[in-house]
Formats: structure tokens, sequence, C-alpha cells
């Protein structure tokens, strides 16, 4: 027997904290974004339950190649400084770029959006920056999850999450086992912080009282520290196509000191110059604001490298070339060395 009143009103899943038709709005905001997306290979894409993508028929020997992650504490600061047209870029460029270190070409994108109470601008503004990451990518965004549920974040704030499915042909998949002593290590220029580091990055702000509107070498600080995570996979597919990069690693989480021996075999080691590179300002300013050491800005951030290849000394002029020529800005930062006893697999100095 129920213990409610007779007199009580009928609950609705709305009265419960959740809009179904805000989600439908949404889902319709999607699609034009999606449909820019689309390449050969997608045979249904955002509405149905399952997302369907054909391997392309050039490859004789797909590998397909997957990665996951999110967009981290960088979060906090789109809540709190209401920017959120290009975090979804960072999704995007922290799952394409892992992939492509192996060379693979990224194929398709699915996003999962989960909130306390579904704001459709908010929402929008956000799954826009993860279809603009993808056409950076020149992947398909085909599918996604939007969870509106109440009770779990509160209002305003969101998590983002990822994945990116690629494919590479399996005799041409790069492992950084040919990579041997006497091999340039090249480094290409990151566009900030990318989407590492921010929990340190917020405890610096706040201890430096920074304004998200004040004044950093011309631009808004909210733009420079909220700058998005550069793509690197169409620069870097059309490198391989005509030069033999022997490893790759992307600078994320752990900096260059634990990304780059990723790629290493034991008894071998990056020898880096700091001088070799232009690290930019932003960086400075957190070291300075913070005190963090230079090893620890090593550790944590990029600090102007976000993707390291390896080649043979003789190429390296012109794969930093070819890169040049797709826009990337890079330097010759290094190079592969015996590892001495005790001596860590990455050195900058």
């Amino acid at each position: 027997m129920s213990s409610n009143p007779p007199s009580a009103s009928p609950l609705t899943y709305r009265d419960a904290g959740v809009d179904i038709d805000a989600g439908d709005a949404l889902v319709e905001r999607i699609k034009p974004l999606a449909r820019r997306t689309l390449r050969d290979g997608v045979l249904a894409g955002i509405g149905g339950f399952g997302a369907l993508f054909e391997v392309p028929k050039k490859y004789r020997e797909p590998v397909l190649v997957s990665g996951t992650d999110g967009v981290g504490t960088k979060l906090r600061l789109a809540f709190a400084w209401d920017k959120h047209d290009t975090v979804g870029i960072d999704l995007v460029a922290m799952s394409v770029n892992d992939i492509l270190v192996q060379g693979a070409e990224s194929l398709f994108f699915l996003d999962y959006f989960a909130c306390g109470r579904l704001s459709v601008d908010t929402a929008a503004a956000v799954v826009g920056g993860v279809a603009r990451g993808c056409e950076l990518a020149g992947c398909a965004l085909i599918g996604g999850e939007t969870a509106e549920m109440p009770g779990m974040y509160p209002d305003g704030e969101y998590d983002l999450a990822g994945f990116a499915v690629g494919a590479v042909e399996k005799s041409k998949i790069i492992d950084g086992s040919r990579i041997q002593p006497g091999d340039a290590v090249l480094g290409l220029a990151s566009s900030g912080a990318h989407s590492n580091g921010y929990s340190l990055v917020r405890k610096i702000l706040e201890r430096a009282g920074a304004r998200p509107e004040q004044d950093f070498h011309g631009q808004p600080l909210r733009d420079v520290v909220m700058a998005p995570t550069r793509i690197y996979v169409k620069q870097v597919l059309a490198a391989l196509a005509r030069h033999d990069i022997k490893g790759l690693a992307h600078i994320t989480g752990g900096g260059l000191l634990d990304n780059v021996p990723r790629i290493l075999k034991p008894g071998l080691a990056a020898s880096l110059r700091r001088d070799a590179w232009t690290r930019p300002a932003l960086f400075d300013w957190l070291q300075r604001e913070g005190g963090v050491d230079e090893t620890e800005m090593h550790r944590v951030f990029n600090c102007g490298i976000g993707m390291v290849a390896v080649v043979a000394a003789a190429d390296a002029d012109a794969v930093a070339a070819t890169l040049r020529e797709q826009g990337e800005t890079v330097w010759r930062i290094g190079e592969i060395v015996e590892q001495r006893p005790g001596q860590p697999q990455t050195v900058v100095a």
C-alpha cells in the first residue's frame, strides 16, 4: 500500500532533475557539427544505438589502434572562467595524438559528456570543440553519450571523456625498436600547457592572485592558459608518407622526462639541450610565480615541446623541413646516446 496521500501529484523525470527535451535539443544541435567531420568509412553516425565504420580498403593488413583520455583539472578553469569552446579540442587531441605515435591514422572518435543539470548552450559549445578537434585530426565524430545525472555534479560543472580509434598498416607500426645511438631528436612546438599539469597551474594562479582578463604579453591570460592542445595528426602523417621516422612520443603527463623513455629500449637515453628550443613565456611565468624547480618543470609540463620525433641524423633536416611545410615549428633538440649506469633515460641540460 502506498504511503503517499491520494492528492499527491504524479512525478515526472523532469521533477527528478532530468530534462529529456533538453537532451533531444542538444542532439539536434550536435548533428550538423558531426556532419562536418564525416569521412570515408562512416556507415552510420549520430543518433543510432551504435556507430558503424568500415576500415578503409587501402589497408592490406590493418591494425586498429585505440586511445582514451579526458581533459583533467583544466575543466576547473573552464567552469571558473566560463570558457567551454576549446576543451573539446583538448579532449580529442589527447587521444588522437596518443595513437599517432604508433603511426596510426585517426578514423573515428566518440565522446562522453556527463553533468548534473544539462545546459544545452554549454554542452553545444563543448561538443563544438570536439567536432573542431575531429576536423583537425581528420577523423569522424560518429557517436557519443550525454548523461544528465542530478546530484552527481554541481550546477555548471561537467566531466568529459572520449576515445579515438585509428588504423595503421601492420608493416608500418612505429614502436621505437630501430632507434639507436646517434639518432637525432626533433621537437615539435606545443601550443601551451596543453592538458597536463593543471592542478599545479591552478595552484600557481591562486598564489599569484591572477585574473583571467589580465594582460599577458598582449593577450588575456585566460586565452593563454586555456589554449587548446595542438593536434599533430595530419602534419606528422604527411611526414611519415615521405620519411622514415623511427619513434614518436606525445609529451603529456610526465613531460619530457617520463614520455621520451617510453619509446627507448633499455640501454638508450635521450640527451636534450634546454637551449635548443624556445620555451613559451607561460612556462617561465609559471616557474617564477610558483618557484618551481627546473627538473619539476620538465616532469610536469611539456615546456614548449608537444611531440618528439626520433630520426636518423642524416634525415633530420629533411624531416624537419617537411614538418615546417605542414605548419609545424620544429627544432633539433638533442640526440640518442648510450645510457650510462645510473643515468635516467632522458636528460635535459
